[in-house]
């Protein structure tokens, strides 16, 4: 893995570039990123361009040992394009427009914006495209960023309904789809069909379910009207785009599929204080971030592109969005970079080179303060680089072309070449287990959350994949398009749409590897127009499974009930239950006699939401009955491995003895030799061995 860091020489004076790039080159840095937010500066007018000055950053960077990644700076046009597009402004729920003054001010479906896209991706792609320093392209930024994805503008209702028209084809068929009977819904053209904002109550779940399709489709397009121009002027490059954590709100599977390079943005504290409701995780995790909330994200956006995937920015210090900004603990800034390392980033890249000492992010930290200090992070980033290379260096080569080439397809050398200063082939992350992650699944229960108002779809997919980790095994998140035949445990956290083609991916991973599955609730509850399955929910999963929901229900978060097996033994479950009818006998009952925990012929449907202490033993025990090696690590300790190297990181107060904890299972012996690290790992602290 490189590092790197986000830089914008714009903001400085150019007398000072070449003094950053010498002082990024000695931190070990290899990898930055410039030009995304540039646009005004890049064109001052219309048709005014000012490209000279990104010409000369580009080749002080290169000069100094240092590969570009050149961002296209859609996300922020300028002040003269809205005088001259005064309708490219998207608008929210409330019909309020999003106006100029920060970033993000355009709507997806605002046609004469796209082409102004086009213009400046065509001239800076003609420009810089085979620029020898440059190494890979950033579409736009953070698409999404702000609650952006959806807009509801004038243009976008009329790109809504050619949308529609191209997917349903007639308005009867819409009107079918969408369930309009009810309520006298009905459309009689498609030029009535209106955004499902603004109603007197709730608006039809499948119209919403519909716009979130749209809207996703619309991001989708920018995205590659943009990459179809960078492939065409930058041949050889990777073209990436910098995706959020704990984001939802369109598809990135989809997006990715144009991709070369899934990346995402890593705010660990930030997430935390933000979008975490557990008063007992911001108590403990407070400066250092959930133990597998970094991971969670790691393992999704490896599962967008083919496995490739980097980190584009990486908090370094307090940031400045979230409710409160804690400052990391003294070490996590290193751990997070072995965390991603161990994940199998190609690069890390650190938000930002130099505090902004003007505008909306001043109380961001960087790698160096405002007037040109090394900041805390600085020295954690020049040991991390200094660590990941003594690996390097203990790794032979023979070792690295034996995982990074396992069919002869690449040649040792340049596997290894430590001068070659394009990212390297990762090593490979190796996976028994995988979380089936759907977009669209997770959107159908955002509209009408099964759960409750409490029930994150998200966050449940987030804690089962917690549940996972404490058991030290390593897990791939993917697509329900992906290959899933390689697996020995597949979990289908949010899989609500009853998808046909995934039910018939799952059956071949059945007859070909005999994978276990684990169904949750909601599976296959809604079909992709958001009605319920004519032969009742689980859909067609039903193949895989005889069982039939018949009755769901929600409770308040705090309202748990119990369910109790014939030996007595219990588990505590809430928000949300299903009963079943099945001729399969539940593992257990409910003091109502309703079933829990159907099981048959490798196949398992979890009806209702564990409390975690019970999804922990839960899993625990799926992956036992799959013979996949465990070992539990407690809520703190976490492990991964990649290639021939096993890391482990403590997020706890307390220190871990890793002989203790470890043992065999995971790889660790009484005569492993730890290259980074010790036995006693204390908090905020690394180990890193090669598994024998």
């Amino acid at each position: 893995m490189k590092t790197g860091v986000c830089y914008y020489p714009e903001h400085w004076p150019e007398q000072q570039w070449a003094n950053d790039a010498a002082r990024m080159h000695a931190l070990g840095l290899r990898v930055v990123r410039i030009g995304e937010f540039a646009w005004s500066r890049l064109e001052l007018a219309d048709g005014t361009l000012h490209l000279d000055w990104l010409q000369r950053a580009i080749d002080t960077l290169h000069q100094a040992g240092l590969s570009v990644v050149l961002g296209t700076p859609t996300a922020t046009p300028p002040r003269w394009m809205l005088d001259r597009y005064p309708d490219m402004l998207a608008v929210d729920a409330n019909g309020r427009s999003r106006d100029f003054g920060s970033r993000r001010h355009y709507c997806f479906s605002y046609q004469p914006y796209i082409e102004q896209c086009k213009r400046i991706v065509k001239i800076l792609a003609r420009q810089f495209g085979e620029h020898p320093g440059v190494i890979a392209w950033q579409t736009d930024n953070e698409y999404g960023c702000h609650s952006t994805s959806i807009s509801y503008s004038p243009a976008a209702l009329a790109a809504f309904r050619h949308w529609c028209q191209q997917r349903y084809g007639s308005i009867q068929s819409l009107n079918e789809a969408w369930g309009n009977v009810f309520w006298s819904m009905e459309y009689d053209t498609f030029d009535q069909i209106g955004l499902p904002t603004g109603t007197v109550t709730e608006s039809n779940p499948a119209h919403r379910l519909a716009y979130w399709r749209f809207s996703s489709d619309q991001i989708k397009h920018f995205n590659k009207v943009q990459v179809d121009i960078l492939r065409q002027f930058s041949p050889g490059r990777d073209i990436l785009h910098n995706f959020m954590g704990n984001f939802v709100e369109f598809d990135h599977h989809d997006v990715a599929r144009d991709l070369d390079i899934a990346a995402w943005d890593n705010y660990p504290l930030g997430f935390l204080t933000r979008d975490n409701q557990d008063p007992s995780d911001q108590e403990f995790y407070v400066r250092t971030g959930h133990p597998d909330g970094s991971g969670f994200h790691h393992d999704l956006y490896r599962g967008c592109c083919n496995r490739r995937w980097w980190v584009m920015e990486q908090q370094p210090g307090p940031v400045n969005w979230a409710p409160y900004n804690p400052s990391p603990l003294k070490g996590m800034v290193r751990l997070w970079g072995w965390e991603a390392f161990a994940h199998g980033a190609e690069v890390m890249s650190y938000f930002r080179w130099r505090q902004a000492p003007f505008a909306q992010e001043q109380t961001h930290t960087g790698l160096l303060l405002s007037n040109g200090d090394d900041d805390v992070a600085a020295g954690e980033v020049a040991q991390l680089n200094a660590e990941l290379q003594q690996l390097k260096a203990l790794l032979s080569r023979e070792q690295l072309h034996a995982v990074l080439n396992p069919n002869d397809r690449q040649s040792a050398n340049a596997s290894v070449d430590p001068d070659h200063n394009r990212p390297e082939t990762a090593l490979p992350v190796q996976a028994d287990v995988a979380i089936v992650f759907s977009y669209a699944g997770i959107a159908i229960q955002d509209i009408q959350p099964p759960g409750g108002d409490a029930f994150s779809a998200l966050g449940f997919c987030q804690r089962v994949y917690s549940a996972c980790r404490q058991w030290g095994v390593n897990v791939d998140i993917v697509s329900p398009d992906a290959p899933l035949t390689d697996y020995k445990l597949l979990l289908l956290c949010a899989c609500t749409e009853d998808d046909p083609k995934l039910v018939s991916a799952l059956t071949e991973a059945r007859a070909q590897n005999s994978v276990s599955i684990v169904l949750f609730p909601g599976t296959g509850s809604r079909t992709a127009e958001y009605q319920i399955p004519p032969n009742l929910a689980p859909g067609h999963f039903q193949s895989l499974l005889p069982v039939r929901v018949i009755r769901s229900e929600s409770l308040p978060a705090a309202q748990s009930v119990r369910a109790i097996d014939q030996h007595d033994q219990s588990a505590n479950t809430g928000q949300w239950r299903e009963h079943l009818h099945s001729d399969v006998t539940p593992s257990m009952h409910f003091g109502d006699g309703w079933g829990y925990r159907y099981q048959h012929q490798g196949i398992h449907y979890i009806n209702a939401v564990p409390e975690q202490a019970d999804l922990i033993d839960t899993i625990g025990e799926i992956l036992n009955n799959c013979n996949i090696p465990t070992r539990n690590l407690g809520p703190h300790l976490r492990t991964q491995r990649i290639g021939p190297v096993q890391v482990a990181f403590n997020y706890g107060a307390q220190s871990v003895e890793l002989d203790k904890i470890l043992g065999e299972t995971l790889g660790f012996h009484h005569d492993t030799t730890l290259i980074v690290g010790s036995r006693t790992l204390a908090q905020a602290q690394v180990a890193v061995w090669v598994v024998r």
